[in-house]
């Protein structure tokens, strides 16, 4: 009776050693205060004059273009996509894991079941004999410092950042496919001024050589325009292998062979896809629709989680048994004599090598780069927009002079040509006029395939329609 008491009485501390070491696992929780996103601005430096709008931007804002053979590609870019194949795996790799980590809060039980037969001999007799038996036992870890839901919070924070970044790759697939198409077809656009300028040269070149055999022009000057011509015909080599570079790189963005690319029907000209109107939303609601942000943040919800395990493995454990058995030599009598067995276990942790404690360490250290990562996220998704924003109303200002310009061009040559043939200009101010010409027309090409691709830059920007999923 006196060891009972005395067992009692050196066991009473411990509730008050426990308490303590709570206390000193929790003093090294991070502080939510340090979370703070990075200021937001109270408006865009450049608004191009768009309108502002809580949700600008369509989920299927790549219509806007009215291009019907943009629809299509990019449809089926999302579907057949490889890298976006690849992150929707990654997501059911986390649902597993998710699972996986949840386990361990629920009891684990086992049945176990055998058979089996004994030989023995003893001075030339064998005797043999069958045992039978079976048990199922259930094993438990009591929760007490949430180390194992601060691991199923970890992972399921996880998850969540896996299919924020698998929503990443989907836009960036988006928006790579409609750029790529959009320089394609501005690439087709100025082969066929350039083509178009060819023959103009081609043509002259014919009066050229007509006027140099009846001795009207000079040996330099018929030069001159072949030299022209073959500028010409080479800048239209030029854009054709560019044309099929792009359609390699569309090729490879939809996972499809460039033989099957080839044969997609083309509908529609460059000139008559649509410019889609600029709608620019807050700067503080950009942060609810980019996805990486969501997976940013996402990650360091992971990371929190991850400290609260760490700092959890350092508290003991307390582990619960029990199993229940059964066995005879007899089948029909197996379940005559049943066992039983409950045990509980305490386990502290003692003596590592500070395993332990470099493992909070390591989990705080990988939440201050996450933070990081989070601020650095924010900041550049406020970069991007302005950016584009900046990219379309540049654009939009250098059209417009440049219209005045092809038209002047124009207007230039026309009279060039008509005092040339007239016998009142000289072939080097036409020849002038040609280049002036060709390249004005080739320019404004290029800025208005650069606005279309401003656009999906600035969508791409804002979100690309994105909507986080429902709490």
């Amino acid at each position: 009776m006196s060891d009972s008491r005395f067992t009692l009485s050196r066991l009473r501390p411990l509730p008050w050693l426990l308490l303590a070491a709570i206390v000193t696992g929790c003093s090294g929780l991070p502080s939510a205060s340090d979370q703070s996103a990075p200021a937001t601005p109270a408006a865009w430096r450049t608004n191009a004059g768009a309108a502002l709008s809580p949700s600008p931007v369509d989920q299927q804002w790549w219509q806007s273009f009215g291009s019907t053979e943009l629809n299509a590609v990019v449809v089926a870019a999302r579907q057949q996509s490889l890298d976006v194949a690849a992150a929707s795996a990654r997501v059911r790799q986390a649902e597993a894991q998710a699972r996986i980590a949840g386990a361990p809060l629920l009891p684990e039980l086992a049945l176990t079941a055998s058979a089996n037969r004994d030989g023995r001999f003893d001075s030339g007799n064998t005797a043999f004999g069958n045992t039978y038996s079976a048990g199922l036992a259930a094993t438990y870890e009591v929760d007490f410092w949430g180390r194992n839901r601060a691991v199923r919070d970890a992972a399921v924070a996880t998850l969540q950042a896996a299919a924020f970044e698998r929503d990443t790759v989907r836009l960036t697939v988006t928006a790579g496919v409609a750029s790529v198409w959009l320089s394609q077809q501005g690439l087709q656009a100025r082969l066929l001024i350039a083509q178009a300028n060819l023959s103009s040269a081609e043509r002259i070149l014919e009066l050229v050589a007509a006027r140099q055999r009846a001795g009207a022009a000079t040996p330099l000057e018929l030069a001159q325009q072949r030299g022209l011509v073959a500028a010409q015909r080479r800048a239209a080599a030029v854009l054709t292998r560019q044309i099929r570079d792009s359609e390699s790189a569309l090729a490879v963005l939809l996972a499809t062979p460039l033989t099957a690319l080839q044969q997609r029907p083309r509908a529609g000209t460059f000139e008559q896809l649509t410019e889609p109107a600029i709608s620019a939303m807050l700067p503080s609601d950009l942060l609810l629709r980019r996805p990486d942000i969501a997976r940013a943040e996402a990650d360091l919800a992971a990371a929190d989680a991850n400290i609260s395990a760490a700092r959890a493995a350092m508290l003991p454990r307390l582990n619960l048994s029990a199993a229940v058995g059964l066995g005879s030599n007899r089948l029909n009598t197996v379940f005559d004599n049943p066992l039983y067995s409950l045990a509980a276990g305490l386990t502290a942790p003692i003596f590592n090598a500070g395993r332990l404690a470099a493992g909070r360490d390591l989990a705080r250290a990988q939440r201050e780069e996450l933070l990081a990562v989070y601020r650095a996220s924010i900041i550049a998704a406020f970069a991007d927009v302005e950016d584009a924003l900046n990219a379309v109303a540049s654009i939009d200002t250098e059209r417009r002079l440049q219209q005045d310009e092809v038209t002047q061009a124009r207007t230039a040559f026309a009279l060039a040509q008509a005092r040339y043939r007239a016998g009142a200009e000289t072939l080097l101010t036409l020849l002038d006029t040609q280049r002036t010409l060709y390249a004005a027309q080739d320019v404004a090409t290029q800025l208005q395939q650069a606005r279309l691709q401003a656009s999906v830059a600035l969508f791409k920007a804002l979100g690309g329609g994105w909507q986080p999923p429902a709490s």
